[in-house]
């Protein structure tokens, strides 16, 4: 089952092709992780996918409509701005409107989503607390339960863990971990390659407008990609705990 699919997908912005010829599913069960050099462009090409810009070619959730597109992708964006003084727990309820008739509140099933979501994003103890008078690590946070508590089968989030200190980077890729082995999907863009070398079940390398790279970890940060597409030299080892991957120096 495709949850995402981009067949000859492509986005041009002010006369210059940011991505071209883009091909590439997502199905059930998936942690794939997007990685690439500053201005590659993965948060472009996520946003071209949700049909947010302007975009050639065929992507199956940008021809949704809104509504429907709502119940089958989450979507966290990079931004991290919380405009409202509401509390924690009435923000990740919003992450329930896609699921709600014109005037309907909250169901004992709603309810149960945003306490998972809760849960899972340890702020249990924030849940009465005002988001615009929280740190913004805390705020990243509460963004991310807002788009767990959707709990959609695909969960498309652009730099999720920026800013979260080391132990909530790792929380989070856990929970993301955790997720796909419910069944459900992750498309997440990340900088950390030691974090996506270690939790993503596949990675997509962007570079110069295109793929450069599509597989499973181990097949994909070669040093010769790593050298040609990031400029760095770096150490990779397969162990009992995990695949570590540990950038060294750059390189010319």
């Amino acid at each position: 089952m495709s949850l995402l699919d981009l067949r000859d997908f492509g986005v041009t912005r002010r006369g210059r092709d940011i991505l071209r010829n883009i091909n590439l599913r997502v199905g059930a069960g998936e942690l794939v992780g997007i990685v690439g050099p500053n201005g590659a462009g993965k948060t472009t090409l996520m946003r071209g996918a949700l049909g947010l810009i302007d975009a050639v070619g065929h992507s199956s959730l940008g021809a949704l409509s809104p509504h429907a597109r709502g119940r089958a992708v989450a979507w966290l964006p990079q931004s991290r701005e919380i405009a409202w003084p509401v509390d924690v727990q009435t923000l990740v309820a919003l992450g329930r409107t896609p699921h709600l008739g014109a005037g309907q509140g909250m169901r004992v099933a709603d309810h149960a989503a945003v306490d998972r979501a809760v849960a899972r994003m340890d702020l249990g103890a924030f849940r009465n607390r005002t988001t615009t008078q929280l740190s913004g690590g805390e705020q990243a946070r509460v963004l991310i339960a807002r788009a767990l508590a959707q709990e959609t089968p695909l969960l498309m989030a652009d730099e999720p863990i920026a800013g979260l200190d080391p132990a909530h980077q790792i929380a989070t890729m856990q929970t993301f971990a955790a997720l796909v082995r419910e069944g459900r999907s992750i498309l997440v863009s990340l900088h950390d390659l030691g974090l996506a070398a270690r939790h993503c079940t596949r990675l997509i390398v962007i570079d110069r407008g295109g793929i450069a790279a599509d597989g499973a970890p181990t097949a994909v940060l070669t040093p010769d990609l790593v050298r040609d597409t990031f400029g760095i030299r770096a150490f990779l080892k397969d162990t009992p705990e995990g695949l570590i991957f540990q950038p060294l120096e750059v390189v010319g």
